[in-house]
């Protein structure tokens, strides 16, 4: 027997539609996953076959196929757990009914049948709303994210038995309903603020100049003087974000596994300061797995390097394309995905040692002026110029 249902695969930031076809053949007992699917992926065999059992439901002893087409778009996480389970018990029979066909269906099973969170609901959400479905089912944590988008249903459920319940109509589960406009209010606070700078009047002036045209600034100053702590209170003097742009952020972390469960919508501008020992795979993305980088993960925010001169060469040319074009490009044998990288440099960094040495040494010469002329304040200037070097 022959069953369909529709599930979702992440493409960079966006969502696609995947149909999910399980063919149930007879012959001897085996589980074979198509579709170009990763480890998680054929893995989740062992998950399906223990979930359906411990949830009460007969694993057919028989041949058993699943196909996730599009085949030529490679299939990564367990979110398939549930609709390649859904699958195999539509074909046996177990679950009938139009439900079956309107909505996306997302979830990675644990073995006694409970759901657990998955990663991109949102952007998958938008995918449903894309395609004309009626929602999508998926773990009751992802719920509250993925009902930011409107016009759809979003069933939260929480174990398999219950998404077949549901699917076969005896069981009413409510869909899953947020007030975004006390969302978007209460997460566009921030923990900290520009005005609680004190002093500095130079810096900030120039601080605020360059925020409001969204230009990029090199801060230069001795360990000490307040440019990391000026440097994270940049966002809270930046315009508050729209909520085209808060949808945009909230995608990039959702994508990356990063959203804070409290959190359903990001709406403060995101500030990201990797460390100088960063790769430029872990700055501008990619890997074997491509994901979003540090200077994605600060999209419509500002990105902080800290000790800019300690940063590697190769990972400051990186660079370029998302300062020039405001994305970022990674291109594989297989696929071309973009990411959005519209961010504020801020960069920070000690003064040159050139400069200082420079300075020393003209200190130097004038202490050895004025106690020539002077040899009372010899003593003193020569404390004063240890606590200098000091």
């Amino acid at each position: 027997m022959l069953a369909k249902v529709f599930s979702s695969a992440l493409i960079g930031i966006d969502a696609i539609i995947v149909d999910v076809e399980v063919d149930l053949a007879p012959g001897l007992p085996a589980f074979a996953t198509v579709g170009l699917p990763d480890g998680a992926v054929k893995e989740s065999k062992d998950r399906v076959r223990a979930a359906l059992k411990n949830s009460g439901y007969d694993f057919p002893a028989r041949r058993i196929t699943a196909n996730l087409a599009p085949a030529d778009i490679k299939k990564e996480g367990a979110a398939y757990d549930l609709p390649i389970s859904i699958g195999i018990l539509a074909a046996t029979g177990v679950i009938k009914g139009p439900r079956l066909h309107d909505y996306i269906l997302l979830g990675e099973l644990s073995l006694d049948g409970g759901l657990k969170a998955i990663r991109g609901a949102l952007s998958m959400a938008v995918a449903a709303k894309r395609a004309g479905l009626t929602g999508l089912i998926l773990p009751a944590e992802n719920a509250p994210e993925a009902a930011v988008v409107e016009g759809i249903d979003v069933v939260g459920a929480t174990s398999l038995a219950q998404v077949v319940e549901f699917l076969s109509a005896r069981e009413s589960i409510d869909p899953c309903r947020v007030d975004l406009q006390a969302l978007f209010t209460s997460g566009s606070e921030y923990g900290e603020d520009f005005s609680e700078v004190k002093g500095q009047e130079h810096a900030k002036r120039a601080l605020e100049v360059a925020a409001s045209g969204g230009h990029n600034i090199l801060m230069i100053g001795p360990p000490g003087s307040g440019k990391t702590m000026i440097a994270r209170r940049i966002p809270t003097i930046l315009p508050q974000m729209s909520f085209e742009e808060a949808i945009e952020t909230t995608k990039i972390f959702s994508v990356s596994g990063m959203l804070e469960k409290e959190r359903a919508l990001l709406a403060v501008r995101p500030f990201r300061a990797p460390h100088h020992t960063i790769s430029d795979v872990g700055l501008i993305g990619g890997g074997t797995t491509p994901k979003p980088g540090e200077v994605s993960l600060a999209h419509n925010g500002v990105l902080f390097l800290d000790e800019l001169p300690e940063f590697k060469k190769n990972v400051l040319e990186v660079l370029r394309q998302p300062l020039e074009d405001g994305k970022v490009t990674i291109s594989r044998s297989l696929l071309s995905l973009t990411y959005p990288a519209r961010v504020m440099l801020v960069a920070a960094m000690n003064p040159w040692r050139c400069v200082n040495l420079s300075l020393l040494t003209r200190t130097k010469g004038y202490k050895r002026r004025q106690n020539a002329e002077n040899p009372r304040r010899r003593q003193s200037s020569q404390q004063a110029l240890s606590r200098f070097v000091a």
